[in-house]
């Protein structure tokens, strides 16, 4: 699964991917060959956005949703934006809960 975070300068984003490299690196059932991880600012995302399955939105750019979801829907990509507590705790265990769940229901979406 290829996650690419998005947020106002890739900074914090990026403090939060490598926490949650850390949960696939200690997960026994998650196989650290299945995921991708990067961290843009949310401006980049146009250059960026293919090759990505899912994009997650950092509280702080949440005003940048109608721009992201441009540039996110032709490419059917699903994205959500991280709660702001999840967020401030760091918390990437309960992230990569969020891009799996978002994820399979897209999937599931789509295959109807």
């Amino acid at each position: 699964m290829r996650i690419l975070l998005c947020c106002a300068g890739g900074f914090s984003t990026n403090m939060l991917m490598q926490n949650m490299k850390k949960v696939v690196k200690e997960s026994a059932k998650l196989n650290e060959d299945d995921f991708k991880f990067t961290a843009i600012p949310a401006d980049s995302l146009e250059a960026e956005i293919d090759n990505w399955d899912i994009v997650l939105v950092g509280p702080q750019v949440s005003h940048k949703v109608d721009f992201i979801e441009s540039v996110c829907k032709p490419k059917n990509v699903p994205f959500t934006v991280i709660d702001k507590d999840v967020y401030g705790q760091m918390d990437g265990a309960t992230v990569l809960k969020l891009a799996l769940v978002t994820y399979k229901k897209h999937q599931m979406n789509n295959a109807g």
